[in-house]
């Protein structure tokens, strides 16, 4: 796997950006394809780890990405969201040019591989101190999130996997921001359209307090790494 980090990142590279177009409510959740084949597989640990060193390149060896954003903590997510999300992106139905040469069949595989690998990140250990906010409207943050999002993600954030609705417990703040802006303007394509519409109305002041918020929201202690924590697929 580790042979074709290099030749994908340099298609990343050439990648043009993908067309923002409007939202397409007809890309949400829609199933079928790979998405539906990855779900009725049963996982293979041991070629799920060999398949994440792919995306370790950006995400990490720990499955926690960068607290300043640049990438998302994946590490604990739902394995029906990382199968959706992933499936999504190789049919297109989600543009993310730089994930795109690192999801292809020719770099990590079939169906299978999308399976091996969303069990293996589900199983990982959160980051216990991931990227936050400034913490300085919380309170308004809080309203915002239990009067608009309770009810996909949870009281805690924790979202729900049978519903394909995911964790953002415990997500870098900078990464929220950016994802709450192309959800807001359509560049997200596979945005939930109900949420795509819900947020219309926010200000810049609501997108900073609710996400701020939810930047602090913490996954049950059980989820969380120790300080010390190393993974022990691979040699650090």
């Amino acid at each position: 796997m580790k042979t074709h980090l290099l030749s994908a990142a340099l298609i990343a590279l050439a990648l043009p950006a993908m067309a923002e177009g409007t939202v397409d409510t007809s890309s949400w959740n829609q199933g079928g394809g790979e998405q539906d084949e990855a779900l009725t597989l049963t996982p293979n640990h041991e070629h799920g780890i060999e398949v994440y060193e792919v995306c370790s390149a950006c995400h990490q060896l720990n499955g926690w990405g960068l607290t300043d954003g640049t990438f998302p903590q994946i590490a604990g997510q739902h394995f029906n969201v990382i199968i959706k999300q992933l499936a999504d992106i190789r049919a297109l139905n989600r543009d993310n040019p730089t994930m795109y040469p690192f999801a292809l069949p020719s770099e990590i595989g079939g169906s299978q591989s999308i399976t091996d690998v969303a069990a293996y990140i589900e199983k990982l250990p959160m980051n216990p101190e991931n990227g936050v906010g400034e913490g300085t409207d919380l309170e308004h943050g809080e309203a915002l999130y239990k009067e608009n999002c309770v009810r996909c993600h949870g009281e805690e954030g924790e979202g729900n996997n049978e519903k394909y609705y995911p964790r953002i417990q415990g997500q870098h703040y900078n990464y929220l921001v950016r994802q709450y802006q192309w959800i807001k303007e359509g560049k997200r394509r596979n945005a939930n359209p109900d949420m795509v519409q819900q947020i219309q109305t926010f200000t810049d002041k609501d997108t900073k307090a609710v996400l701020d918020y939810v930047s602090r929201l913490k996954p049950p202690a059980d989820m969380l790494a120790a300080p010390d924590w190393v993974n022990p697929d691979f040699d650090w």
